[in-house]
């Protein structure tokens, strides 16, 4: 059994949501863990995957967004300060493919999700530590999740698309 922790340093978490059905803003979040158990060291079919971000450490490059996203509108950190993952399964599909499902929780509301996870391959770095690198997406649906704050423009556009894009590129190292 190993035990693979996130490279912070070496990946990104990131969101993508349609603003006005125009255009499309990218979000991070600079804080966050997770872990990747598995029973062999370069095949990752079956293994144990968590993962958690803390709300607080949002980003879109615009701090008014930011707060309302923190906000009980949204995302509501003060009550509900970490979103959370736990995958149920993880099936290779090929050499470098792997469908990743598993149950995602935001503001206290658990569903279930599945994820496509591109594997990039294992390498030791200068320092002789082995690294694996993987790069995961999906898409959800908000207001499954209770963050259904919406409003519309006196056009009668949408001014947030209940679809967010998920796209992780993750770099875990072995322990």
């Amino acid at each position: 059994m190993a035990t693979w922790t996130i490279d912070a340093s070496h990946s990104e978490v990131q969101f993508k949501v349609r603003h006005l059905m125009i255009s499309t803003v990218t979000g991070t979040f600079g804080s966050y863990e997770g872990t990747v158990e598995t029973t062999n060291d370069t095949d990752f079919e079956g293994a144990s995957i968590k993962f958690s971000a803390d709300v607080d450490s949002i980003s879109t490059g615009q701090e008014q967004r930011d707060g309302h996203l923190k906000s009980a509108d949204f995302f509501d950190a003060a009550n509900f300060p970490k979103i959370s993952f736990a995958s149920t399964s993880f099936e290779k599909v090929d050499d470098e493919n792997y469908t990743l499902k598993g149950d995602l929780t935001m503001r206290g509301v658990t569903k279930s999700v599945t994820l496509k996870a591109e594997f990039g391959g294992v390498m030791t770095d200068f320092y002789g530590q082995t690294k694996a690198g993987f790069e995961i997406a999906g898409k959800v649906n908000r207001q499954d999740f209770g963050l259904t704050w919406s409003a519309v423009t006196e056009a009668g556009g949408v001014v947030v698309s209940d679809d967010v894009k998920l796209v992780l590129n993750i770099q875990v190292v072995k322990g």
